[in-house]
Order: C-alpha cells, then sequence, then structure tokens
C-alpha cells in the first residue's frame, strides 16, 4: 500500500550510495546472486556492479522479493545497444476490488486505465511500459488475474557507459522508481472515479456492439461522434472550431439504451448493402475509416467511443503482387482463357482485380459477414463494368465478374453486408438498400433520390468460397530447428522464421503489438494444434479463439521475452494468407 515504505533499512529508503568504482581489466562471467534475492541485495549488488563488465548484468536474472510485489528479471540484453531487457513485476494484492475485475470486459479495461497510467508514471526513466494508442485491447504489458493480481511486463534499457556497467542509474531505476510504481499503482492511490468510468465507457462500447445484430445493424456511430482524427500520423481526434460532430439523418437514427450512459442515439447502419457517397474531402472515408475502427474499444474521450462495427467487419482492398494459396475466386473469375480452374486459385504475384477477389473470399471464409470497401482503394475492372465497356468486351470474353453484380447475393443467399465508399460511379445505386451523402461531414440518407437514378440489373450467382485445410509443416517459424525468429519491422513486415509477411495493406491492424501478436498467433494455431493438417482454416480459428477466450492474450506469450497485443482472428488469417511458404493440403 502506498505509504507503507519507511525510509530505514527497508521499503523505499534507498539512499544515495556511493558504490565501487569500476575496474579497467576484464571480467569473468557473473557467478549466479546467492543467498536472499530481496530488495536491499538487489540494491546492495547493483551497487557493486558500478563499472563492472555489461555481461554481470546476466547474474540478475530470476526473482527478488519487495515484499508486497516481487520483481523478476525476466532478460537481460547483451550490450547496451541490444534490445531492452524484460522484467516482470507481479503484486498479488493491489487493492484492485473485484468489481474492477469481475468479467473479462471490466478486467481488459481496468488493465488497460492502470496501463496507461504506468506509461504516465515511468515517463523520463528508463523503464517502458506499452500501452498502445486509442484502442483499449488485451495486450501482454499489463494484466488483471482472474484472482485480482496485477502483473505488469516491462521492459528497461539497463544503463552502461560504453560496454561497463552504471550500477548507480540502474539501482535508481530498478530499486526506487519500480517500488514507487508499484506503490504508485495501489488502487488507493488511483483517481477510482475515473477508473470506474473508462471501464464503464468499455462496457458500454462493448454492450452496443452486441446489440447490433438483434436490431438488424452493422454498425452504429453516436450522434456527437468526433470522427476526423488530428492528422495523418495522430490518431488522436481533431479538436478547434471546424470540427463537426457526427449527427444522424432522422430516417436512419436508433436508440439504444446502455448499461451506464443511458440511452444514447446515433445513425443505425442496416445489414445489407449501404453506399456513402458524396462529393471529394467531405467526409466519406473518415466515415468508413471510423467504421473500420469500430470493431474495437476506445479509450474515453476518443470520441468514436460510441462507434461501433459488428467485431467480424473486414476492410477489403486490391493488393497487387500478393502471394494466393489455392483460394476459390470462382464467383468472381471464370472462364480463364487459360483453362485455369478458378476455383482452386494460386499466385505468386497477384494482379489488383484476382488479389482483391482473394481479399474478399478468404475474409468470408476466415467468417466475416461484413465487408467494408473504399473505392479509392479497390480495382476498377473488378467494381464495376459500365454499359459501354460490355458492349465492347463482351461477357463471354471477359473472365471478371464485378463486385456490383454479386453483392446483392452475397447479401441475400450468405448474409454477408457491405459498407461501401463511391464517389465515382452511379452503378452502385442500382444494388444499394441505403444510400448516405457526406456534405461538409454532415450524413444525409439519400436513398429515395438514389434509387430513382437506379436501373435494373441483373445479378450473377455467388456460391460460397470452398473451404482450405492448411498444411501446418508449412507454418515454420524455426522453433524444431532451434532459431526461432519472430518479430515486426514497424508496421509493414511481420518476420516470422525465415519468411517476411508483408501486412502493409491488412488496414485492421491498429497496433504494432497485434502485428507482434498474430506471429504469436501463427505459431500457437501450429503448437496447440489447431492447425492439424485436418481442420479447415476456420475451424483452426475457433479452435484457437476458444483456447484464448479460457486461458487469455497470455496464451500466445509462453517464452516470448517481448511485448505483444491481441490480434483479431480476421488479422490472424490474413497474415497466414501472406505466408509465402504457406501451403493448402485441400479444399471442402
Amino acid at each position: 500500500m502506498a505509504g507503507q515504505r519507511g525510509s530505514g533499512g527497508q521499503g523505499r529508503r534507498y539512499g544515495g550510495g556511493g558504490g565501487r568504482g569500476g575496474g579497467g581489466g576484464r571480467r569473468p562471467e557473473p557467478e549466479p546472486i546467492r543467498g536472499k534475492r530481496d530488495e536491499a541485495q538487489l540494491s546492495e549488488e547493483l551497487l557493486k556492479m558500478q563499472g563492472a563488465s555489461y555481461g554481470r548484468y546476466k547474474a540478475l536474472k530470476g526473482d527478488w522479493d519487495f515484499g508486497d510485489f516481487t520483481l523478476t528479471v525476466q532478460r537481460v540484453q547483451a550490450d547496451p545497444f541490444a534490445p531492452p531487457s524484460r522484467i516482470r513485476l507481479f503484486r498479488p494484492d493491489a487493492g484492485i476490488p473485484a468489481s474492477a475485475y469481475e468479467d473479462p470486459v471490466r478486467r481488459r479495461a481496468t488493465a488497460d486505465y492502470l496501463g496507461r497510467r504506468a506509461r504516465r508514471q515511468l515517463k523520463g526513466s528508463l523503464l517502458k511500459i506499452d500501452t498502445g494508442g486509442q484502442e483499449v485491447i488485451a495486450r501482454s504489458s499489463c494484466q488483471i488475474t482472474e484472482e485480482g493480481a496485477l502483473d505488469l511486463r516491462i521492459g528497461v534499457d539497463l544503463p552502461g557507459h560504453g560496454r561497463r556497467i552504471d550500477g548507480r542509474t540502474a539501482e535508481r531505476e530498478l530499486c526506487h522508481t519500480v517500488p514507487e510504481l508499484a506503490d504508485d499503482l495501489d488502487w488507493d492511490e488511483i483517481d477510482q472515479e475515473e477508473a470506474r468510468a473508462f471501464a464503464d465507457s468499455v462496457a458500454d462500447t462493448v454492450a452496443l456492439r452486441a446489440s447490433l445484430a438483434d436490431r438488424g445493424l452493422v454498425a452504429f456511430v453516436a450522434d456527437g461522434a468526433i470522427l476526423p482524427r488530428r492528422s495523418g500520423v495522430s490518431d488522436e481526434p481533431m479538436a478547434g472550431q471546424g470540427v463537426v460532430p457526427f449527427a444522424s439523418p432522422e430516417s436512419l437514427r436508433v436508440s439504444v439504451e446502455l448499461p451506464h450512459r443511458g440511452t444514447v442515439t446515433g445513425m443505425g447502419v442496416p445489414e445489407g448493402i449501404t453506399l456513402i457517397v458524396g462529393g471529394g474531402f467531405h467526409g466519406k472515408s473518415t466515415l468508413l475509416h471510423a467504421l473500420e475502427r469500430g470493431v474495437y474499444d476506445h479509450v474515453p474521450g476518443d470520441g468514436r467511443e460510441l462507434v461501433v462495427t459488428t467485431a467480424d467487419a473486414v476492410k477489403i482492398r486490391a493488393e497487387e503482387g500478393r502471394r494466393v494459396e489455392r483460394v476459390d475466386v470462382s464467383p468472381f473469375v471464370r472462364n480463364l482463357p487459360t483453362g485455369a480452374d478458378t476455383s482452386d486459385f494460386r499466385t505468386e504475384n497477384a494482379s489488383g482485380s484476382t488479389s482483391q477477389a482473394a481479399n474478399i473470399c478468404e475474409a468470408v471464409e476466415a467468417g466475416s459477414r461484413t465487408l467494408l470497401v473504399d473505392e479509392d482503394s479497390t480495382a476498377t475492372n473488378l467494381m464495376i463494368r459500365d454499359e459501354r465497356m460490355q458492349a465492347l468486351v463482351h461477357g463471354d470474353r471477359e473472365p471478371l465478374v464485378p463486385f456490383v453484380d454479386l453483392v446483392r447475393p452475397l447479401h441475400r443467399e450468405h448474409r454477408v453486408s457491405t459498407v461501401l465508399v463511391m464517389g465515382g460511379s452511379g452503378d452502385y445505386f442500382d444494388v444499394a438498400d441505403q444510400v448516405v451523402m457526406l456534405d461538409a461531414y454532415h450524413p444525409h440518407d439519400v436513398t429515395e433520390r438514389a434509387r430513382s437514378l437506379a436501373h435494373e440489373r441483373e445479378d450473377a450467382e455467388f456460391t460460397l468460397p470452398r473451404a482450405r485445410v492448411v498444411d501446418p509443416g508449412s507454418v515454420d517459424d524455426n522453433t524444431a530447428k532451434g532459431r526461432s525468429k519472430l518479430k515486426r519491422r514497424d508496421m509493414d513486415v511481420l518476420v516470422f522464421g525465415e519468411s517476411d509477411i508483408d501486412v502493409r495493406s491488412v488496414e485492421q491492424f491498429v497496433d504494432p503489438g497485434q502485428i507482434t501478436g498474430a506471429g504469436l498467433a501463427l505459431r500457437a494455431l501450429v503448437r496447440g494444434r489447431h492447425l492439424d493438417g485436418a481442420r479447415t482454416l476456420a475451424e483452426a480459428l475457433d479452435s484457437l479463439e476458444e483456447a484464448l477466450a479460457e486461458e487469455g492474450v497470455t496464451l500466445l506469450g509462453g517464452d516470448f521475452g517481448g511485448d505483444y497485443a491481441l490480434p483479431r482472428r480476421h488479422e490472424v488469417a490474413a497474415a497466414l494468407n501472406r505466408l509465402r511458404t504457406l501451403r493448402v493440403t485441400g479444399q471442402r
């Protein structure tokens, strides 16, 4: 508890302490530290290490008893320039009331709140904790157990002068800053009302998303929501007089009763085909971007707390150059001049149209029932074929079936809804169930007007793509060879074993930790025998989700020594589908 640490020989009492000067010669490998491994001993050892060879830090590995918490040095970096060392702070009793962690939603929200508080408290120190951005996602760095224990995973750049230990600074960080952090996260020391409000906000978002299906909706955008972001490199809400709060068209306004906020109103996006239209720079893509992110919960004050989309919504785009492995794209690609079987389509270098077709089929295969599409990032020849082009190039000479001819049967026969942003073609007026026009960020329901401009259109047939069975041996991070490699490069590449998986076009990766988490999920699919050579890909994802629901995000971590966040099944599937070693052994 805060204030219980004394100023004498125990608790928060670590004085300056001169430490011993560093020697000049090479020192032998460190002997393990024996005896009582408590905070006083850790302080003494660090001060004695002043000036020693950097490798001596390795002697710190293991548990250190700080009384009300345990500090575990999990991994020690090889030198001052290597990736940070990793420590764990485990506090069995931080005074967190049961009401703050009694269900998985509040447990995740409270952990996220405490993690963000920890980040503020550690500002300016050598200790760093991963807390992500505007989304509230389960992550390895801050967990609350089902018993209410607080579990933090922290990175620390162990200090050195060249390749010599800076023991005094290390002692300050581990023996002062860490205990101070533990005390600052005591429930009696935090703003309890703010913590409750944070968890209430997340609980309301989850409840709102869960209510969509019963209302026949795929999304909801609350009145008063702030959709524009501060800049292209900042996901924080735009502020200032020019910001237009969202206001629903009256014809689409619905009311929802939430557990904590009470009644909220906003625009309900019905199941079916919804078209978002308007001039350039009037907010079409901003609205769709908010719906993309609506599969996640957001921190209070983000402006999108009550902008929600069904949890299975997937953003679709063209992705020229990607590999496609035995995907049934026959709904979109038929009668190739080469005679190739498009129900079992494979290529190392997909075109824009075939990549988009594969992305749609893979999303449906993985369980998505809501597709989000922005014409700016699509292949035009897969989206539309106007009358003049059809007159010039007869249908039997064109192997591509445009999405506009498939979007209605996709919903009518398979309950897959689509939300499309269109600014350059009116062809989708023919198939839209509702049309929303953005005018200077103000939405208007123009469905009736759009229908007056529509033409009769004959639909094509959409048969669900055949499910695939993956060879687990093709999903290899080299663990069996003793050199597992898993890391990310920014938001672009997941390094998985010997493969670089290009995830730049997977737009619903919103947190760097999710990319690492997707790599860990690929590893877990194989290690946990969810991918067993018999299950389909969707069945394997179901199995992994069940295990995660039971054991939590740390199921993915195992022996991994870094930060990660929980990805959705759809981003795991996207990473798997972009793995160039992937082999599919069969289809059903």
